[in-house]
């Protein structure tokens, strides 16, 4: 899982970044609000880790920017205020919860679980868009016309992502980055490899949805315009 870590104290953000590592997470760590935002627009975090008292950027307008531009990612808001008028403000701007500083690393860590399990696919495993549905535990896409195929790791991980993100227009890089990570040394072609094979996916189950190319921003999944 990744996590964006946004904090400008630096002690507390090296004590973070160590402490999430230790628990298995990916940490990507920002130390004022306009990187925040930018690595948060981004789109390939899991969750975030938000603080409010920020240089260039306070984590109140970061949260607010990024909902304004669609970004669904979880955030959980940290800031050394405990006032009811902050926390509203925060749950307000678009966080998704709130922890007031000093906490315990445990309680860091259950709320983080918390909100990792609300980027799961229901409990039965699936995800839907328009007259798809992904169940992720099997790799297969199913149509409401009845129609199924198994998908591929990387074919599952992309639909998934595209309908974990629909209404956004995602990148090649966000894709790059969220399908392969960071350390991998493939190529952007590799998306469009596997877009290529997803639409054939999509186009063997008759599927009413298509990955729209956007010229010179990405893709997008997509209802077909019924005329």
């Amino acid at each position: 899982m990744k996590i964006l870590l946004a904090e400008d104290e630096k002690r507390m953000n090296r004590a973070l970044s160590e402490l999430l590592r230790q628990e298995g997470y990916e940490v990507t760590s920002a130390d004022n609000g306009e990187d925040a935002l930018y690595e948060l627009e981004s789109g390939v975090y899991d969750i975030t880790v938000l603080d409010v008292m920020m240089p260039r950027m306070d984590g109140f307008e970061v949260a607010r920017r990024a909902r304004r531009e669609g970004v669904r990612t979880p955030i959980l808001m940290l800031t050394a205020k405990g006032e009811l008028d902050d926390k509203v403000e925060g749950l307000d701007s678009g966080a998704d919860d709130y922890l007031t500083k000093p906490f315990m690393p445990r309680e860091l860590l259950a709320r983080l679980r918390a909100l990792g399990r609300r980027n799961l696919p229901t409990n039965d495993g699936s995800l839907s868009y328009g007259d798809l549905t992904l169940d992720v535990r099997s790799a297969t896409l199913r149509c409401s016309n009845g129609q199924s195929v198994r998908l591929s790791e990387k074919e599952m991980r992309i639909i998934e992502y595209l309908i974990a993100n629909q209404g956004r227009v995602l990148s090649r890089e966000q894709i790059a980055l969220k399908i392969w990570g960071y350390d991998s040394d493939s190529e952007y072609n590799n998306v469009e490899v596997y877009m290529s094979f997803a639409r054939k996916k999509l186009a063997y189950v008759e599927s009413g949805c298509e990955i729209k190319a956007v010229r010179g921003i990405g893709y997008e999944l997509r209802q077909r315009d019924v005329r």
